[in-house]
């Protein structure tokens, strides 16, 4: 089956299967482990978000990008993310 793409200013994103919605919000982060695994549920967080694998557009780093509806989920969510 086919993924849809979505292109924006800065990545070239590869919705994970696993989103509720493929929405990317405006606080984003990006991280440069492509193999890492990110189970979002495990993270507790109060509002929406979605995960992506990325390639970033200025140098085509490939990883993961993170978005969230709420800023204080993105907090949350660097305190408690470590790669594996």
């Amino acid at each position: 089956m086919a993924t849809t793409t979505i292109t924006t200013e800065h990545y070239l994103l590869y919705p994970s299967p696993r989103n509720a919605q493929n929405v990317v919000f405006a606080h984003q982060l990006f991280l440069p482990y492509p193999y890492a695994l990110i189970h979002l549920p495990d993270f507790d967080l109060s509002g929406p978000c979605s995960l992506f694998a990325a390639c970033r557009t200025t140098d085509q780093k490939m990883g993961q990008l993170v978005t969230f509806e709420l800023a204080q989920d993105q907090a949350r969510f660097e305190r408690l993310f470590t790669p594996d």
